[in-house]
């Protein structure tokens, strides 16, 4: 027998993006449903914590409070990110620095905001939050057209606040060279701010980033360490401000609360970028190109469909006729998660992260099972 079939199948949905913004924020991860033994659901790495990050992270000190303004913590990234310490911005995860940043443009005066999509739903939401006006683009040559668009020789849109993920959740894609030097033309043009997900540039498994350094410059970069050092369940995260931007950072950091990290977060963040911590995962993405490719052939195998990705996650399309929440409720009945992504703006599609071999294993049991009932 088939997956479970969708009676109301519609073609348009099966075959390409859906045409409005997701309504909910949805997220990958543990939830109040059923158990899961084995989440394909979440972008976390499925290994191990690097032993000195997790080291520094249990010697935390809970007893008392961080330093507010977390000034030995800066003056250290300073030095392993070769960036100014008063332009880094300690955030609480990556959502609590899209909202921070996306409050700050509004206070600017920016009434518009661009998201990928598909993609993640905070940078909508923050913005849907405010007030703002939402604009979806597909992909950055579509972006660039948006933001140069006029009607009678005139601009037809305001200045915004872009977001471009690199590389993109969920789709796993990067952009190239041509597509970032448009961007940045069409960013002066129309006078709007580049914010930049790095979030799982740690969990790219192929090439690298093809973003100008002096275009990455000019943007604000957000980084979330904690999914590539398998601990998401410490909220940390990363503001990098432009270089030109010292006056705007200060702002920003005035909006933060209070002690916005705590004192685990803090020293997630101070082993984040060292030597130790980058060869650690160095060898842990070659161990996870392995497994991504032995994932990838079984699920082709069994008639499922990939769009290309540079990371440790892909967007796949079931086997045609497949009512996706049908078969995401029966896997998960056998203890298994993937990740819907029509709220990611991907309807008929699903969102899977490279697991252990054993997870491998008990999702093409449960998919033949699935299709033998």
């Amino acid at each position: 027998m088939a997956p479970p079939m969708d009676p109301s199948m519609d073609p348009a949905l099966a075959s390409g993006m859906d045409t409005h913004m997701p309504p909910l924020i949805e997220h990958g991860g543990p939830d109040d449903g059923p158990e899961v033994q084995h989440d394909f659901s979440s972008n976390a790495s499925p290994l191990p914590t690097p032993a000195s990050v997790l080291r520094a992270v249990d010697a935390a000190d809970r007893t008392r409070y961080p330093d507010p303004a977390y000034a030995q913590l800066r003056r250290t990234l300073a030095t392993q990110l070769a960036h100014p310490q008063e332009l880094l911005l300690p955030s609480a995860g990556g959502a609590e620095a899209i909202r921070r940043l996306t409050l700050w443009a509004t206070l600017q005066g920016l009434r518009h905001v661009w998201v990928p999509r598909p993609g993640f739903g905070e940078y909508a939401a923050a913005a849907e939050a405010l007030g703002l006006r939402v604009h979806a683009y597909e992909d950055l040559p579509s972006l660039s057209r948006g933001l140069c668009a006029q009607e009678d020789g005139l601009p037809m849109m305001s200045p915004a606040l872009v977001w471009v993920c690199d590389p993109c959740n969920p789709t796993g894609a990067s952009p190239l060279p041509d597509a970032w030097q448009a961007l940045g033309d069409a960013l002066l043009n129309s006078g709007s701010e580049l914010a930049i997900d790095l979030a799982y540039e740690a969990l790219r498994l192929d090439g690298r980033s093809q973003l100008p350094p002096a275009l990455a410059e000019r943007a604000w970069r957000l980084r979330c360490p904690n999914k590539a050092l398998s601990l998401t369940g410490v909220r940390a995260g990363l503001i990098e401000a432009p270089l030109a931007a010292v006056e705007a950072a200060a702002q920003l950091r005035r909006l933060a609360p209070s002690w916005v990290l705590s004192a685990e977060g803090v020293a997630l963040l101070s082993q984040a970028w060292q030597p130790e911590t980058r060869e650690a995962l160095r060898q842990q993405r070659e161990q996870l190109r392995g497994w991504r490719l032995s994932q990838h052939s079984a699920l082709h195998r069994h008639g499922w469909v990939a769009r290309p990705s540079v990371c440790n996650f892909s967007l796949w399309r079931p086997p045609s006729g497949t009512h996706v929440p049908s078969l995401l409720l029966a896997l998960r009945q056998h203890g298994i998660k993937l990740r819907n992504a029509t709220s990611l703006g991907a309807p008929g599609w699903v969102r899977l992260s490279v697991q252990r071999p054993q997870s491998q294993d008990a999702l093409l049991q449960a998919l033949m099972d699935i299709e033998c009932l």
